[in-house]
């Protein structure tokens, strides 16, 4: 018989491998959503906790599977959003092979790590025709993966919902033609925030559907979540696709009392949430600094505040 501490000292291992190769699908399996919440295969609340990469039109480097491990591994993160950019040169519009070769880079990766990944039509405006092609594509490709979130429109700006919510349609529509049930985020007017207009008139006759809302904590506050809690009120599923601590122009000071309040919303009400973004450009958002590798493996000298911050409270949850 082996003495007692040696047992102890096994079991302890075992545990610990298991918890530093968690795999949060293996773990959850397909997701689903029921009334207000996001479910796992056993029907439970499920919270997703990441990062969403910057544009990839402007910061292309970060986009490959080591990055994802990395973030997976030492940040903790559970699912990543892979920001396509829609709209400003050089990206989707006028690059589409390289702008699928960068995203799928971030969606293998995502697999491969055991993670979830939001396939992001980073957009502020309309480009039905396009986006019908790009979403029938991936989910030809990608729609038997359980890994797969969509995320149809990113922010629209000066739309009403009315036209947000018939381009929605025609996008989702091509999506469940190859994909039946993986989950897909809707945005909604004004970069995300009212998303009380979709509470009064949301989208019928599909499944898995959740409505994205983005803040940015020094600017969008108590207002913001009132109508995230009216919305939750008529049954309707959030899902946090985007946020950070500083004002909307994603550069100031972070505002860490609003920041936990954020948080301590979002948990309370099992709402996932993405926090911007994997970039090194010059503001406080990038959480990123130019010594930053391509791929990975950051030091703490590496990040700038914001990143320091959003890793710990990712970590945090982890443990």
């Amino acid at each position: 018989m082996k003495p007692k501490h040696l047992i102890i000292s096994a079991l302890l291992l075992l545990f610990a491998h298991c918890f530093i190769n968690a795999q949060p699908v293996k773990d959850n399996g397909k997701l689903s959503v029921q009334g207000a919440f996001m479910v796992n295969e056993n029907g439970e609340p499920t919270v997703l906790r990441g990062v969403s990469y910057g544009w990839h039109n402007w910061w292309p480097r970060f986009y490959n599977k080591e990055s994802v491990k990395w973030l997976a591994e030492d940040w903790k993160c559970t699912v990543v959003r892979a920001a396509m950019g829609v709209g400003p040169k050089g990206s989707y519009i006028d690059k589409k092979a390289w702008s699928k070769e960068k995203i799928e880079a971030v969606i293998n990766g995502a697999i491969e790590a055991g993670i979830y990944v939001i396939i992001d039509w980073h957009s502020h405006e309309i480009h039905q025709d396009e986006a019908v092609s790009f979403f029938s594509e991936m989910a030809e490709k990608y729609g038997d993966y359980p890994n797969v979130i969509y995320e149809i429109f990113n922010e629209p700006v000066h739309d009403s919902w009315e036209d947000v919510k018939a381009y929605s349609i025609e996008v989702i529509k091509a999506i469940r033609e190859k994909d039946p049930d993986n989950i897909i985020l809707v945005g909604c007017p004004h970069w995300d925030q009212d998303i009380h207009l979709v509470a009064d008139d949301p989208i019928t006759g599909f499944n898995n559907l959740m409505y994205t809302v983005h803040f940015y904590a020094a600017t969008h506050k108590k207002e913001l979540r009132d109508r995230g809690d009216y919305a939750i009120k008529k049954g309707i599923p959030i899902f946090v696709s985007e946020s950070a601590a500083m004002k909307a122009n994603g550069d100031g000071e972070l505002d860490y009392k609003s920041w936990d309040k954020w948080i301590d919303w979002m948990e309370k009400n099992k709402i996932s949430w993405i926090t911007w973004s994997i970039a090194d450009k010059n503001e406080s958002c990038s959480m990123l600094k130019k010594s930053a590798s391509d791929t990975g493996s950051w030091g703490e000298n590496d990040l700038k505040e914001s990143g320091i911050e959003t890793r710990n409270r990712l970590r945090s949850f982890a443990d």
